[in-house]
């Protein structure tokens, strides 16, 4: 692309984003949607309001809403259960849903009907953020113009959409990552002590935790902070 074209500074301000999500030192994931929101709305070309839609077995959660009016959008849909920001985070081959005019739009006419009436939003775009087997999610982008939303739009929601995934997806990872290296500890621990006070290998002290485990229908990570807690237990500020 030439670096004269009035569409280059906008897709290094999108590149300065996706370095700013990527090198973010918190892994605590509000604050990564929370950039993802108000980066859509500063790089998306007719955007002025911005949510995630979260659904999850747990159920449908509007996230880092940029502000009420984009927060109520999503409640509308979540009330009605149909609308294009559930589409998108719901369905494997809506990666981009679009209502160019809510006056016009026939699809969804429950929600349509209560946005028009609750709000002034006249177009959307929503963007499929990510997928799992327990979660799924989409970027909202919200104008009160009809027809608000083009080409430049969709093609900088998609990029924003994907910067947004890669770093909640690697977010989780560090989140899982570190969990499982507690979890790591906190069993050698109680290992150890079983060691200790059986005179027994790692191997037996393993198998012995384990069996305890089935037998009391207990996690194994669980069993071991009780045992620890047993032994050494936490004493309560005087």
């Amino acid at each position: 692309m030439d670096a004269s074209s009035p569409i280059a500074p906008r897709h290094d301000a999108l590149a300065a984003m996706a370095r700013e999500l990527a090198g973010e030192n918190s892994i605590d994931e509000k604050d990564l949607l929370a950039a993802a929101t108000a980066g859509a709305v500063e790089q998306i070309p007719g955007a002025e309001s911005c949510a995630i839609t979260l659904v999850s077995k747990g159920g449908i959660d509007t996230v880092a809403p940029t502000d009420p009016t984009a927060a109520r959008i999503d409640r509308l849909q979540t009330a009605a259960g149909q609308g294009p920001c559930l589409q998108a985070a719901m369905e494997w081959t809506s990666h981009v849903v679009h209502v160019e005019d809510y006056a016009s739009e026939t699809r969804w006419p429950s929600y349509i009907a209560g946005a028009m009436r609750d709000t002034d939003i006249r177009s959307t775009i929503a963007f499929q953020l990510y997928r799992s087997d327990n979660a799924m999610g989409a970027l909202n982008v919200h104008s009160t113009e009809p027809r608000a939303f083009g080409p430049e739009a969709e093609e900088i929601g998609l990029a924003v959409a994907t910067h947004a995934a890669l770093a909640l997806f690697s977010a989780r990872r560090e989140v899982q990552f570190a969990s499982a290296l507690a979890s790591r500890d906190t069993i050698g621990q109680a290992k150890g002590m079983i060691m200790e006070r059986f005179g027994i290998d790692a191997l037996q002290a393993w198998e012995l935790l384990r069996k305890l485990s089935q037998d009391a229908n207990i996690a194994v990570i669980e069993l071991s902070r009780q045992l620890i807690e047993a032994d050494h237990p936490v004493r309560a500020p005087r």
